[in-house]
């Protein structure tokens, strides 16, 4: 389900923007409508009274928790199925934030990730990756979103930025605390400018960066600029197309600097991830080139642990090394950080759990 079809139907049911405001704050927000014995009742149109019941039904529907695992203070995974049956994960994060999906399964295909071992299968609609913090909300609050759980947010633009513009607005959650995590795609870059101030064209500026104005126009233009994960991993662009051997061929020099123009755009730092994986992504020769490519810029680097994978040789380096790593950058003025993966005593790496389920 797409929330642009279920603002439709609200409207087909007689809906004013004021009755949308409220309905969709009460679903996002886990709030009660208040329609029985309250002013309320009559605040609805009648055929949208009677239809209530019916779509109440059919939202919480679109999501149900499937199994939960405890990874920590704060921490835990969560196999949530959708209404078509199809398991997908979202991670429960210290201090209110919620890691979700946006597909089901990935075709990016990175080599240490198991959420793209069999492919794509399908894409999520808008309204079900917001269900997945609807379903959160019902045990604790959220007040961060991270857009890094299955799938490639790219690859599914329209209804992610349909459902950052509804958690942003009627959902209650900050803009800077809604992270689009992306392994870096030309098209993202584009759509998440629009409405922002650019920098002057240089001379050497393609001349069909005008064209297309009308059909750009038509594009869904998001008010709310989340915040920018750039998924790295690498500086060393022969490495980066082996790990992520379906991830749009850019170069890595290119896609920190248009991170960079909408991180001063915004005024939230660009979040590079980086997967650390021993003897691949760790050596010193990686720490000297991080420096240099993100000195000056307004970044922060987050160095994620590799989680074991079943099947795969890879490991994470010894925390000593990754300590090291840390103080290095910290030393050149880069601010870096270790984001430890959740799940690693339940073997729950993103997409584990949904493989386990499968084949149970």
């Amino acid at each position: 389900m797409r929330i642009a079809h279920l603002r439709q139907r609200l409207r087909d049911l007689g809906a004013k923007p004021c009755h949308e405001d409220r309905l969709l704050r009460g679903w996002s927000q886990v709030c009660s409508c208040d329609r029985k014995h309250s002013p309320a009742e009559a605040f609805f149109p009648l055929a949208l009274r009677n239809e209530l019941p019916a779509i109440e039904a059919e939202l919480n529907g679109l999501a149900r928790l499937c199994s939960e695992y405890p990874a920590g203070e704060g921490v835990a995974r969560l196999l949530v199925e959708l209404a078509d049956g199809s398991m997908v994960e979202s991670v429960l994060l210290p201090r209110g934030g919620l890691c979700v999906s946006t597909q089901v399964g990935c075709a990016v295909g990175c080599v240490f990730c198991m959420s793209g071992r069999n492919g794509l299968l399908r894409q999520l609609g808008s309204a079900e990756i917001v269900a997945q913090v609807v379903l959160a909300r019902k045990s604790r609050a959220v007040s961060k979103v991270v857009f890094m759980g299955m799938g490639e947010p790219a690859h599914n633009l329209d209804n992610v930025l349909e459902a950052i513009q509804l958690l942003g607005t009627q959902g209650n959650i900050g803009h800077k605390n809604l992270v689009f995590s992306t392994v870096g795609n030309l098209r993202v870059f584009e759509r998440l400018m629009e409405g922002l101030p650019l920098p002057k064209p240089s001379p050497q500026s393609s001349p069909a960066s005008g064209q297309g104005g009308e059909r750009e126009k038509q594009l869904l233009i998001p008010a709310v600029k989340p915040a920018l994960a750039l998924s790295l991993h690498t500086t060393d662009a022969a490495l980066r197309a082996r790990l992520l051997p379906r991830a749009p061929q850019i170069a890595i020099e290119e896609l920190v600097e248009r991170a960079e123009v909408y991180a001063r755009a915004t005024g939230y730092p660009v979040q590079y991830q980086w997967t650390l994986i021993e003897g691949v992504n760790d050596s010193d020769a990686e720490v000297e080139r991080i420096a240099l490519l993100l000195s000056g810029k307004y970044a922060v680097m987050n160095f994620i642990p590799f989680n074991e994978v079943d099947g795969l040789d890879y490991r994470r380096p010894p925390p000593e090394r990754i300590a090291s790593m840390v103080q290095s950058l910290k030393r050149h003025g880069i601010l870096a950080r270790i984001r430890d993966s959740a799940g690693q005593e339940i073997e729950g790496a993103c997409g584990q759990l949904r493989a386990r389920a499968a084949k149970a």
